[in-house]
């Protein structure tokens, strides 16, 4: 089941008079949800919706400065499994430095994959904080290659 879907579920659940809902489709998919205004007394019922998550997430204040100041930086990310390459050539300069401002489109570094290289274009404006990889090194999908501020 897709994203739209669900979200149409939610939304078509919100608008009902039903007031709680499981369904468990053929591809294993479960989808289970229940209205509860007790927590939102201002609200009509057929508008309220409230999502409890039960997992629970520990923040230390040690945590606090990292997660804060990581939310500052932006990563290019590897859109594949292959090999970095910070250079078009050996005996030529990087494509980009630490320091360096680069542009959203512009060629950050090269992955090759099955023989193929693979320019890896910047999705942000930005400056460069730190080149995460070194030329050679396997990079892994969604793995960060480039810190941006």
């Amino acid at each position: 089941m897709d994203y739209d879907n669900i979200k149409k579920l939610i939304d078509d659940m919100g608008c009902s008079k039903l007031s709680a809902l499981d369904i468990e489709f053929p591809d294993g998919t479960k989808i289970s949800m229940k209205k509860d205004c007790t927590e939102n007394q201002g609200l009509e019922s057929k508008n309220c919706v409230v999502v409890k998550q039960t997992d629970e997430i520990v923040v230390s204040e040690d945590n606090v400065e990292n997660i804060s100041e990581e939310q500052e930086y932006k990563y290019i990310k590897s859109p594949m499994v292959g090999t970095f390459y910070s250079k078009p050539c050996p005996n030529e300069k990087s494509f980009v430095e630490v320091g360096q401002s680069i542009t959203k489109g512009c060629t950050t570094c090269i992955i090759e994959a099955m023989k193929l290289m693979n320019e890896i274009e910047s999705e942000f404006d930005g400056v460069v904080v730190e080149v995460l990889k070194k030329d050679g090194e396997p990079v892994e999908f969604g793995e960060n290659l480039i810190k941006l501020k």
